[in-house]
């Protein structure tokens, strides 16, 4: 054991005397020698309480821990709600909470009903509202009808946008003039469109190649789906200023995600930002970053409901479960239930039938291992209990005993 300074024989001998595990001895150790001049009766309090949060957190031998687990979370389930609420006190964006966000996430839903993104900035960005909206304006998708007026002119079958300069200004902050903005604008509807343009000042105007109403329509539609500055992906961006341990800064939330495409823009402070799309952080981060979002969103969506007394470790055992193989599988009969090696477990789920047939077409055979399938065929289960085997006979006895 390390030497210590300030824990004497005595110290010792109380610590040692508890049933914590050697590495939880040497942080009492470690905490005591912090503290200096610990007398002996307040380290045995010390060591009492750290045994005791021990203790209460210790599984017992045998328990079932994934059926306590799934107890653990489905009775509060019953409780939560099947609405979609406003997020996080943003009134202008809704995200999916309750009941059907706690089902996606433990469906592994490759997109998220309301997909959305909580985008922190470096300090430079973060102090200064209008460095903030420069980030603003490279997330937000922009498109025509946000630039400006667009009109068709039947009789000579064009299409007419007049810009409106003062936004293209505050969307484009960096440009020193709206003249430049607007030429580029009209080089991308070229190459999106494949037309030519004609451009004066704020007004740009274009035709089809042919005098047609349906292609003047159209050309109409596909304009307004041109994105012509920030992200496809999303439509929307609030900007907040909220307090931290360090002051105030402005934060970004977003409708809509695209994690990869925002972490690689200036002023996008990476370490810190998220999205509640599972599998983009995986894609991104890494699967140890996938684990500990399902952690956190799932902790999250109970606390929202008011139900924040379930224990961690249930949710962490259910993120290890979806994650353990290197990639993201969902609890359902298409991920986890499904895959299990007992007939019996897979046919308790879901498709019973199917399950059963496909399993006496293969010869395949239960060893009634689990729960379920014990539950199921009337056995004893092989947890608690249920795994001790008593054995009872008659017991001869010696002549000396009489």
């Amino acid at each position: 054991m390390t030497e210590y300074d300030h824990v004497t024989d005595d110290i010792k001998a109380v610590v040692e005397d508890t049933e914590l595990p050697r590495r939880l001895r040497r942080r009492v150790y470690d905490s005591i020698e912090e503290r200096e001049g610990v007398t002996t009766e307040q380290a045995d309090e010390i060591a009492r309480a750290a045994e005791a949060e021990y203790l209460d957190a210790r599984i017992e031998p045998l328990e079932p821990a994934g059926t306590v687990s799934a107890q653990s979370i489905g009775e509060p389930g019953t409780q939560m709600t099947m609405n979609t609420f406003h997020y996080a006190g943003v009134a202008e964006i809704d995200v999916t909470q309750g009941l059907p966000r706690l089902i996606e996430l433990v469906d592994a839903r490759k997109e998220p009903d309301t997909p959305m993104m909580t985008v922190y900035l470096d300090d430079e960005y973060a102090e200064n509202r209008e460095k903030a909206r420069e980030v603003v304006w490279a997330l937000e998708a922009t498109k025509i009808l946000a630039l400006g007026d667009v009109s068709t002119n039947v009789a000579d079958m064009v299409v007419r946008i007049d810009l409106n300069e003062e936004t293209l200004l505050e969307r484009w902050p960096t440009a020193d003039a709206a003249e430049p903005v607007a030429a580029e604008i009209a080089e991308t509807i070229e190459d999106a469109l494949g037309v030519d343009t004609r451009h004066q000042e704020m007004a740009i105007e274009f035709g089809p190649s042919e005098p047609s109403y349906r292609e003047l329509l159209q050309l109409v539609e596909e304009l307004r789906e041109i994105v012509f500055k920030g992200i496809e992906d999303i439509s929307r961006v609030v900007i907040r200023k909220e307090e931290t341990d360090d002051g105030e800064e402005f934060v970004l939330y977003t409708e809509g995600s695209a994690f990869g495409d925002v972490l690689r823009i200036e002023g996008v402070d990476a370490s810190r930002s998220t999205c509640n799309n599972i599998h983009e952080i995986h894609e991104e981060l890494g699967i140890e970053a996938a684990r500990e979002a399902i952690i956190n969103e799932t902790i999250d969506t109970l606390r929202e409901q008011g139900l924040d007394d379930v224990n961690v470790r249930h949710l962490m055992l259910v993120a290890d479960i979806m994650t353990n193989e290197g990639t993201i599988e969902s609890i359902g009969r298409h991920g986890i239930s499904g895959s299990k090696d007992s007939v019996l477990a897979r046919a308790a789920f879901e498709v019973t039938v199917n399950h059963l047939l496909d399993a006496a077409i293969h010869g395949e055979s239960d060893d009634l291992n689990g729960i379920i399938e014990n539950v199921i065929s009337g056995k004893p289960v092989s947890v608690g209990t249920g795994d001790v085997k008593l054995r009872m006979g008659s017991m001869e006895t010696s002549p000396a005993d009489d």
